[in-house]
């Protein structure tokens, strides 16, 4: 066994430059936001990792990350900016692992359940219905017995809502690992 296959994932991606799973968390904690294609770039420039503005939307193309959102800008006539969600650069950050095996974009479309970016869309889409509940429990017209417990129900369906995403980004990433270690062993 080689010694990259004696490494554990947080060393097979330092080996590589790429971000540990520890600072992908303290990344995306810091931009809840998301960021722009700009910082996107600029994030991986600072580790060190090459990934250009041209590799970047041929991804989008392909579909192994989420298209940006359009943000509005504040100030008359600043028009609106594209944020890619705050896991984009997890995304990458695997691609380029996975790439790094000698995974071409081809095998990584078509065996890997990559899924990164609809769990991403669906997180926001989960985010606005409860944060349109919230606000809808909020307005006046609902007496206090009532809003007590729809918001509890709304705090339930928030818990919900996360455990069924992050569950989802882990059998997703489970099945990445899987794969990878069928074709180390190889």
């Amino acid at each position: 066994m080689s010694g990259l296959q004696q490494m554990d994932s947080t060393e097979k991606k330092k080996a590589k430059g790429l971000f540990s799973d520890a600072e992908l968390d303290a990344l995306e904690q810091r931009n809840p936001d998301g960021f722009s294609s700009g910082e996107v770039i600029d994030v991986f420039a600072r580790q060190g990792v090459k990934f250009s503005e041209a590799t970047f939307r041929k991804y989008i193309q392909l579909g192994l990350l989420p298209r940006s959102r359009r943000v509005g800008r504040k100030g008359k006539h600043k028009g609106s900016k594209g944020i890619y969600p705050a896991g984009i650069v997890r995304q990458i950050n695997e691609i380029k692992l996975m790439m790094s095996f000698d995974y071409t974009i081809d095998d990584i479309r078509r065996h890997f359940a990559f899924v990164g970016g609809e769990v991403e869309e669906l997180r926001t889409l989960l985010t606005k219905i409860v944060g349109r509940l919230d606000q809808s429990v909020s307005d006046n017209g609902i007496g206090s017995y009532a809003k007590a417990s729809l918001n509890t129900e709304i705090a339930e369906v928030r818990a919900s809502s996360d455990v069924l995403v992050s569950k989802l980004e882990d059998m997703a990433r489970r099945i990445r690992e899987l794969k990878q270690l069928a074709k180390e062993a190889v």
